[in-house]
């Protein structure tokens, strides 16, 4: 590599010495050195010269040092742009700017210091010392916060591109990673809690299965924390989140067999946001009538539909449960009170919906009819 760039001197050389001296001294030259706001070198930093006159650009890379150089640019007056590197350059975060600097034959030297610009820009406010020191500190915070925002967000998009491929291995180990990096963020814990309950299904080893289960239920139990300590009173969504993080979390409770704990969890949901009360207390049901425990679940449905008088489904799973406990006399099925009408609710709030058929059948087992004015038109009166 050296002896190339020896040769392309050389050659370089001997071009100048065959042309007119006056097209020899028509561009010049630039340079300097670039540093952070903590008097670091920034290596790989990217300069931008920017020709106001022809809007002509010449873009430079600082090496390890955090030095620039570079020949030809025509004289006139430039706008120079530093950037921390290629990347923040195509996203246009810029780390320093100088307009209307002059370039002239031969050589030209701008260098870039932030921490000696933040210096002279705090005199100039007035700032004291430690006022200076805190300016600074609040802004390598802030540079920091970026940069780790970053990397969890490629760890997020890595995880949710496995998992939608349908590895939930790789999404897995990606956000514990995730985790690892910074453990204060409550939406990684989530997401990393969703993958394992989702995962857990497909484990063969029963074992391993319940492992995955606990494992979610550890990690929301986290993100429920976290987002608890943080949650911004001024956040309009703050509720609606940490509603969702109680739903999944209660969810992985009732697959990994804690029912009664799957339905505190449930209700801890419907506190914290209102408008999930009717959902928590139809999820709350269908935990109870799956663990055969139906005049609970029948309580829950009740409140569901206090809470959302149109939520057909639960009339229809309450009436279920009610028909579990219907009787024999003779050949004729005996429903208990309530049975039929909430079919026939279903039906009125849903005379289409998926258990349509199912409410009919079952409505005509126990010896009732379809009763329902949902859809009808009143006859116009006669003349």
């Amino acid at each position: 590599m050296k002896k190339y760039f020896a040769i392309l001197l050389f050659a370089t050389l001997a071009l100048g010495l065959c042309v007119p001296p006056a097209f020899a001294q028509a561009s010049g030259s630039v340079k300097g050195v670039c540093k952070d706001a903590q008097g670091n070198a920034i290596a790989d930093g990217v300069v931008v010269w920017a020709n106001m006159d022809n809007g002509q650009k010449y873009t430079l890379k600082t090496n390890k040092k955090g030095e620039y150089f570079s020949l030809g640019l025509s004289p006139g007056k430039y706008v120079v742009t530093l950037y921390k590197n290629a990347d923040d350059m195509k996203a246009g975060k810029v780390m320093d700017l100088v307009k209307g600097f002059q370039v002239n034959l031969d050589e030209n030297e701008l260098s870039f210091d932030i921490k000696k610009n933040q210096e002279s820009a705090a005199k100039g406010q007035g700032l004291s010392p430690e006022q200076l020191k805190q300016m600074q500190e609040a802004q390598a915070k802030q540079a920091k916060e970026t940069n780790t925002v970053k990397a969890l967000n490629d760890k997020l998009n890595a995880a949710k591109t496995a998992a939608d491929a349908g590895d939930f291995d790789t999404a897995i180990a990606s956000l514990t990673e995730a985790t690892q990096m910074d453990p204060t963020r409550d939406l990684v814990w989530f997401k990393l809690g969703d993958y394992y309950r989702l995962s857990a299904p497909k484990q063969t080893d029963p074992a391993e299965k319940q492992k995955r289960l606990d494992s979610a239920v550890e990690a929301y139990g986290k993100a429920v924390q976290i987002k608890q300590s943080t949650t911004n009173d001024k956040d309009p969504n703050a509720a609606k989140n940490l509603a969702a993080y109680y739903n999944n979390l209660a969810d992985a409770l009732y697959k990994a067999k804690k029912i009664d704990d799957a339905v505190k969890t449930y209700e801890m949901a419907a506190q914290v946001d209102p408008s999930s009360v009717a959902q928590s207390y139809f999820n709350i049901g269908a935990v109870l009538t799956n663990s055969g425990r139906p005049d609970e679940a029948n309580a829950a449905f009740d409140k569901c539909i206090a809470a959302d008088p149109t939520k057909a489904e639960a009339y229809y799973q309450k009436g279920l449960n009610l028909l579990g406990k219907a009787t024999l006399q003779g050949d004729k099925t005996v429903a208990p009170p309530g049975t039929a009408e909430a079919f026939q609710k279903y039906l009125e709030l849903s005379p289409t919906g998926p258990n349509a058929d199912s409410a009919k059948a079952l409505l005509a087992s126990i010896g009732s009819t379809v009763e329902t004015s949902f859809g009808t038109k009143k006859k116009p009166p006669k003349k």
